[in-house]
């Protein structure tokens, strides 16, 4: 039987919030508008963004141009902010070599996930590419769990994993839908009010090479 690892996109396989940053500052330079306006860029986009977002945005911003374009441009602009990982690449390479069936599951706009999946070298990477705007179904939601299983082959597996850094969407979903999950912890503290995840690990690359090294002991056995 294979194994299976389902990983979170945004500050999980990538650094989304620096991709962020950058790109409000720059936007914010073109545009000739204050650190006011890059600081509400960045708690406007923070969470979700989509075409909708940049409609509110261009009114509360006085921006002249259609939030059609703004949203254009941010979906190109963030994509080649984001800086590759040709470690957790290799690592996933790696997981690949030992037997793993991998599957990206993540929230967002399908046009902006993909671009940015595309900009880090991911698309290679894993067995499935699983987009809630494009499922009808959000993490935490079971259901978008269960798709994204399905699309990396189905079952039976020996183990799941949900590798992750929301503790919401990402290890409360993964645990309700019978995976077992690994926190991104970017040395956070954990939320007392949810159940803690089977690991916590502060990057991508330290939860691949706890997989390996989980996987490796689980044979010697």
């Amino acid at each position: 039987m294979q194994r299976l690892a389902l990983f979170d996109l945004d500050n999980t396989l990538l650094n989304r919030r620096w991709a962020l940053t950058e790109w409000a500052a720059d936007f914010c330079r073109i545009h000739g508008l204050d650190a006011g306006a890059e600081a509400h860029l960045v708690d406007a986009l923070q969470e979700r963004a989509y075409p909708a977002t940049f409609e509110r945005l261009r009114h509360e911003l006085v921006l002249e141009e259609p939030a059609a374009k703004l949203w254009d441009d941010y979906v190109t602009g963030l994509a080649a902010r984001v800086p590759r990982r040709p470690d957790v690449i290799e690592g996933l390479e790696q997981l690949h070599a030992a037997r793993w069936r991998l599957g990206i599951l993540t929230n967002g706009a399908a046009d902006i996930q993909r671009a940015k999946i595309a900009a880090a070298g991911l698309t290679r990477s894993v067995d499935a590419i699983v987009i809630s705007e494009e499922i009808g179904a959000r993490k935490p939601e079971a259901d978008a769990f269960h798709v994204a299983v399905a699309r990396c082959g189905g079952t039976p597996w020996e183990e799941g994993w949900m590798v992750g850094d929301n503790p919401e969407n990402d290890i409360r979903g993964g645990q309700s839908a019978g995976l077992r999950t690994i926190w991104v912890s970017q040395d956070g503290p954990w939320p007392d009010h949810l159940t803690p995840p089977d690991h916590a690990v502060p990057d991508a690359l330290s939860a691949i090479k706890l997989l390996l090294s989980t996987a490796q002991t689980r044979t010697a056995r």
